[in-house]
């Protein structure tokens, strides 16, 4: 017994002592590899699958100078403003670009910068007066080119199992048609039929080539995978130029041969639009279907210096702040070039158009079928660049055949490919051939990408079912744009040029809802088209001519562009009914006129002036009763770009970003169809919540939000709810820290980590929210299915409830949970995992009404995989309208005692990343924006002591804080919240992850935990030693003293 005994000590001595040298190894690492956060910078680190993404030394970045200058000039201009600076020029090597456009003036160089060096060299080079920005050069990526009859391609998608691939991010371009996978959005792959259709006779060329209009002596520059030089199908190659790092300007791919033969091919079975255009092949992407940005800026001032008449680009992506690109396609049409682009192939979600397509100076094309119905592939707007504190405008522009269409393959013969990537050649087919109906002594005079635009959507026949978001103008239409091309004047024009709430479905989603008084504005983004001259100016104020008495109780408010340049502005309508108009029912009807001018051009003595018009008809009805009104919180809505904002569906592994706008009329358009099917009313609001009267409306909807809120906001909803009866509906989502850090990946394009910037919605910022009612959402990741009133719904990455005052109804089901904290219990426990979440949460609050529920992906069309539409009518109807419905209310889940968590352990929000970089709230000031009641435009709301301008509403009380609430349920309203520092909240969790993960950094943090946390632990381990040392000690000096006793008593 007594050896046994010795035995388990000596063990257990061991492995204090082991545990002792492990917790001083970990001070001591944590020590040695912890930089200060002051000295820190963000050098990229090795990306986690080295195999397939090593990090080089250096990375290539693009200087963008102020003026054109020979490439060694900029060159000469860096080394000589460089020398001797700490950086100095060893840290970077200028890369000399060899292509077609080396002998021409340039604004911009491409150097290769030191990864250790780069925020020195990038800083230093942006304090030179001549240099405009450095910016990382993107990678582009080409997705799913071909059909089968050429050779096979590995499927490429811009993200596969939830990690991106190398390059820059784009979506599909063209693809076949054997499945229906309508819902994915990076990756397609269709089967092609084998249907042959001519579609140059559906559009009626042969009409203008029995006049002697072929697309002679019309400059086409296509920008694709190149073309054989000597292909049969063409007789007009003209130039082939090369600007990959590939030594070839053949096409290996067969997409750059297919839309050069939709545009000018000359063979029988698949003839292009107008075969003697003249062809600049620009081969900008190699065989692996790569490009770079600095390949298009080369390529691009190539084609300007070049004078090509019509560019083709059948790429598109939904990064809108690429502003290298963007700004180079700027430049490239303000020189006047006719650019054609695709929309996408991300349909038939909407909200997902694509860049360059979308934007106003491009000629945008959608896709069809033969049956004039909308491709479900085609990209479906609005644009998404203005929200979420504006309106998008209407794209595409047009819409033309794009599913089965007949093209040149590689080498001989054709095939037939289908996609946005197909139509649009077809529409830069017929560009072409119009442009050879202008003489061409008179082309640049007349044509520009304005007048072409012009003739093309006045062109246009309008389709009988789709949407202005879905055809824009209509089907291009030929012999129509011929017949206005032929006698055109430079005017200036608006599109669209009507709003007709009486044309449904094509004024969709206007025309769903009518105007009534007391409402948010409603905005109508339109697009200024200026034939007359690249820049042009608003002479004055637009005016509203009223056709009627009764049309004077329409109140239009005007946002425009400042210059419109290139060719191109916008004008957005913000309409509001009148007080007087509050019972009046009937139609309002009139014109918005608008002055344009632009200044003398070339060769020209005189200002040239034109009047747009915009035709109005607008349906009114009596304001409808608070109880069926839905005011949508759009102002707390973040989207890419320009942040890694995640999808709310961890489920879906090739869309990992959040990018379709998060809107009503976009991705969320189905919700707001039923709803309004369903008798509601529902109006945006895109400015902070202060800045909207909450004695209108019965609910105010919070889904899906990912951003802050100021302080006053939360003050004033929790007045509203408790003093007003405004109710509240909150659809959250996922939010967990360790699953954000995991969902990083490495960026070969901007050579860093990508860290989303919260999770599907700001669950810390919404806890915020709901604080002085007792109501919290927690971290955890649910998945599975549950039936409500015999409703089947899908839990898909939701959130729990973990505060909830009692006298509330909690409805709790098993599901999953797939956050990392939930994977190591379930791992723990066997796999099995069978406690209930609370996820639907139902509360009283004196005449108000509160429910929360914890996923919005059941009302998101984007990535649903059922929908929760029957569950949010009967929410709606007891926030609005106090119905409640006998299973959502079941005595069975009364709440008898309070669901409760310490604040401490409620989801906390990082501390490595600088959030105001992607926030409208933090260290920005609060105001009421254009889209928010005219009354209040420019100041901070309604109710509000706040310093600044403000709206006080006549008999807006102010709360009583001491006041009690005659409250059906158990809850108290916490008298104040504790102001917290969004940018400096620390959690325990948070400063562990900040110190393992700071390669996460956006800026500098400072807080102690680079040394705090590592002398602990060193400590600890100090006192665990010595501890360890002094019991050694002690039973070695009982073991003598026993050893010596057993010697005397044997004496």
């Amino acid at each position: 017994m007594t050896t046994t005994t010795t035995t388990i000590s000596r063990k257990f001595k061991i492995s204090i002592f082991n545990l002792s040298l492990i917790v001083l190894f970990i001070s001591i690492s944590l020590f040695h590899f912890t930089k200060s956060p002051q000295n820190q910078t963000l050098t990229p680190k090795t990306p986690p699958h080295s195999q397939q993404q090593p990090v080089a030394a250096r990375s290539n970045y693009i200087v963008r100078f102020t003026d054109y200058k020979k490439a060694e000039h900029h060159k000469e201009y860096l080394e000589q403003n460089t020398k001797g600076k700490s950086n100095g020029s060893s840290s970077w090597q200028w890369i000399k670009r060899n292509n077609a456009a080396s002998r021409f003036p340039t604004d911009f160089g491409v150097v290769a910068i030191d990864d250790e060096a780069m925020n020195l060299v990038i800083g230093e080079f942006e304090r030179l007066k001549k240099v405009k920005d450095v910016t990382v050069d993107s990678s582009y990526q080409l997705r799913n080119l071909l059909g089968k009859d050429e050779k096979e391609h590995k499927r490429i998608g811009a993200f596969s199992d939830g990690k991106k691939r190398p390059g820059k991010i784009f979506t599909s371009m063209s693809f076949g048609e054997s499945e229906d996978n309508v819902n994915q959005t990076i990756e397609w792959r269709r089967e092609l039929l084998s249907h042959k259709s001519q579609v140059t006779s559906l559009f009626g060329a042969d009409a203008l080539w029995s006049k002697g209009y072929t697309g002679a002596k019309v400059r086409m520059a296509i920008f694709d995978t190149g073309i054989r030089s000597d292909h049969p199908h063409f007789r007009n190659i003209k130039e082939r130029t090369n600007w990959t790092n590939e030594d070839t300007l053949n096409d290996n791919l067969g997409h750059g041969t297919f839309v050069a033969g939709v545009i000018a091919g000359e063979d029988a079975e698949c003839l292009g639009f107008a075969p003697d255009t003249e062809i600049y092949a620009f081969r900008v992407f190699t065989d692996a279907q790569v490009s770079y940005t600095s390949w298009f800026l080369d390529a691009f001032n190539y084609a300007i210096a070049s004078n090509m008449d019509v560019l083709n680009l059948s790429i598109g992506g939904p990064d809108y702040l690429d502003l290298p690109f963007v700004e180079k396609v700027l430049e490239l049409t303000a020189s006047n070039i006719i650019m054609v682009s695709a929309i996408g192939n991300d349909g038939p979600l909407y909200g997902t158009l694509n860049n360059p397509a979308d934007q106003s100076d491009v000629i945008g094309v959608g896709g069809i079928d033969y049956n004039d119905h909308i491709a479900s592939f085609s990209s479906r707007g609005m644009s998404t660049w203005e929200i979420p504190h504006g309106y998008g405008r209407v794209k595409p522009d047009v819409v033309a055949y794009g599913r089965e269409i007949m093209g040149s393959k590689i080498s001989t013969g054709c095939k037939t490919l289908s996609g946005t990537s197909v139509a649009s050649p077809v529409v830069a087919g017929v560009v072409c051939l119009l442009v050879s109906v202008i003489p061409e002594s008179d082309r640049k005079q007349l044509l520009n990408p304005a007048s072409m635009k012009q003739a093309l959507v006045e062109g246009a026949a309008k389709l009988s079912g789709p949407n202005m978001y879905e055809q824009g103008a209509g089907r291009v239409d030929l012999l129509e744009s011929y017949e206005i091309l032929k006698s055109y004047k430079p005017w200036a024009s608006i599109f669209p040029s009507v709003l007709d709430y009486t044309d449904c479905p094509y004024a969709w989603p206007f025309c769903q809802q009518p105007l009534y008084a007391d409402a948010m504005p409603v905005l109508f983004n339109t697009t200024i088209l200026n034939g007359m001259g690249v820049i042009g100016y608003i002479e004055s104020q637009p005016v509203w001519h009223p056709s009627n008495e009764e049309s004077n109780l329409l109140s239009i408010h005007f946002t425009y562009s400042d210059i419109i340049w290139p060719w191109t502005g916008f004008l957005a309508l913000h309409m509001q009914i009148k007080e007087e108009g509050s019972q009046f029912s009937g139609e309002i009807e009139g014109n918005v006129t608008v002055k344009i001018y632009s200044p003398p051009g070339l060769g020209e003595t005189s200002f040239q002036y034109s009047t747009c018009v915009l035709h109005l008809k607008l349906k009114v009805i009596p304001t409808p009763p608070r109880s069926v009104r839905i005011l949508w919180d759009q102002f707390h809505s973040i989207k890419y770009p320009p942040g890694y904002i995640p999808r709310d569906s961890l489920d879906v592994r090739n869309d990992i970003l959040d990018w379709h706008g998060d809107h009503l009329h976009t991705n969320f358009h189905i919700m707001f169809n039923m709803l309004r099917d369903a008798g509601y009313y529902i109006e945006t609001l895109g400015s902070p919540l202060t800045c909207f009267d909450a004695r209108h409306y019965g609910t105010l909807m919070l889904v899906d939000l990912e951003d802050e809120y100021f302080e006053e906001e939360i003050q004033k909803l929790r007045d509203d709810i408790v003093n007003t009866g405004l109710s509240l509906v909150v659809f959250g989502d996922w939010y967990n820290v360790d699953t954000m850090v995991k969902m990083r990946f490495f960026d070969d394009n901007t050579r860093s980590w990508w860290t989303p910037v919260t999770g599907g919605a700001n669950v810390p910022a919404l806890n915020d929210l709901l604080a002085p009612f007792g109501i919290a959402f927690g971290d955890r990741i649910l998945n599975g299915d549950f039936t409500l009133n015999d409703e089947l719904i899908r839990y898909a990455s939701g959130t729990n409830i973990v505060k909830f005052p009692s006298g509330g109804y909690v409805h709790s089901f098993p599901f999953y949970d797939s956050s990392e904290s939930g994977a190591t219990h379930s791992f723990l426990s066997g796999g099995k995992d069978n406690a209930d979440s609370a996820v639907l949460g139902l509360v009283e609050v004196g005449g108000s009404r509160i429910a929360v529920y914890g996923d919005s992906n059941c009302l998101d069309s984007s990535h649903m995989v059922t929908n929760c539409y029957s569950l949010l009518r009967k929410i709606l109807d007891f926030t609005g309208k106090n119905v409640k419905d006998p299973i959502l209310f079941s005595n069975s889940v009364i709440l008898k005692t309070p669901l409760y968590q310490d604040d401490d352990q409620l989801p906390s929000r990082r501390t490595d990343l600088n959030f105001s970089t992607y926030s409208a709230v933090v260290g920005k000031e609060l105001i009421c924006r254009s889209d928010s009641r005219f009354d209040v435009w420019g100041t901070k709301g309604y109710g509000l002591q706040v310093r600044g301008r403000n709206r006080r509403l006549p008999g807006y009380k102010a709360i009583d804080l001491g006041m009690g609430l005659n409250s059906s349920s158990d809850i108290s309203i916490s008298k104040g919240r504790k102001v917290v520092d969004k940018n400096k909240e620390i959690s325990s969790g948070n400063k562990f992850l900040g110190l393992l993960y700071r390669d996460d950094l956006d800026a500098p943090v400072v807080f102690p935990s680079h040394w705090l946390v590592p002398v602990v632990v060193a400590v600890l381990g100090i006192l665990l030693l010595i501890n360890f040392w002094r019991i050694r000690q002690k039973r070695r000096r009982r073991r003598k003293g026993s050893n010596s006793s057993s010697r005397f008593s044997n004496l």
